[in-house]
């Protein structure tokens, strides 16, 4: 595992070489703002999952998070600022924690940029493997989480917004998972070469 500052830069070497031994690139935004922009609705469907989830054995209101009817008030400071911290350092974790043998791996980047964190790993993955690694930190911290701290009643309006704010934040998580069902056959092997993500069947 490498611990760098940037993203990993794509190589049109290794490119040409994947195209040649029958890797297919996949068909994905070209950009991390294109990305952004077109997982806009699956902020909507997270969000409406995760409160779902927290309704079974809690209630949410809009009043508890500084929503009324003729106002909206919402302060920041520092433990708003430590809570944002800790759900991109705790949504990266959760994506790394389940690609194999992570720690031995010199394929695999972590790391903060302007936009983040992220996760990429350049070694080859099951099709299996690559969506739950994808869905890993939307159905834990957003849908499992809730519905145990709600079901001892736990679920506190800060860890609320918590699961709320990683689940808006799971949004490209979900585009890419859309990504590769529609794309990429059952039996297949996905690697990426920086963020672009290729697979072949085996």
């Amino acid at each position: 595992m490498r611990i760098q500052k940037h993203l990993p830069r794509f190589s049109e070497h290794l490119h040409l070489e994947l195209t040649e031994n029958g890797w297919v690139p996949l068909r994905e935004p070209g950009s991390l703002a294109l990305s952004f922009l077109l997982s806009i609705p699956f902020m909507n469907i997270n969000v409406f999952i995760s409160i779902g989830a927290m309704n079974i054995f809690s209630t949410i209101s809009f009043e508890e998070f500084g929503f009324t009817p003729d106002s909206f008030t919402f302060t920041i400071n520092f433990g708003v600022i430590i809570l944002l911290i800790l759900i991109i350092v705790l949504h990266e974790i959760l994506h790394l924690l389940f690609i194999p043998n992570f720690i031995r791996s010199d394929k695999t980047y972590v790391g903060l940029i302007w936009l983040g964190g992220f996760v990429v790993t350049e070694e080859e993955l099951s099709k299996a493997r690559y969506i739950l690694i994808t869905i890993a930190p939307f159905i834990i911290v957003s849908i499992i989480a809730p519905l145990i701290l709600g079901a001892f009643g736990l679920l506190t309006t800060p860890l609320k917004l918590f699961v709320l704010l990683n689940a808006l934040a799971s949004s490209v998580d979900m585009l890419s998972l859309l990504f590769i069902i529609k794309q990429v056959p059952n039996n297949s092997v996905l690697r990426q070469n920086g963020l672009k993500t290729y697979w072949i069947e085996r």
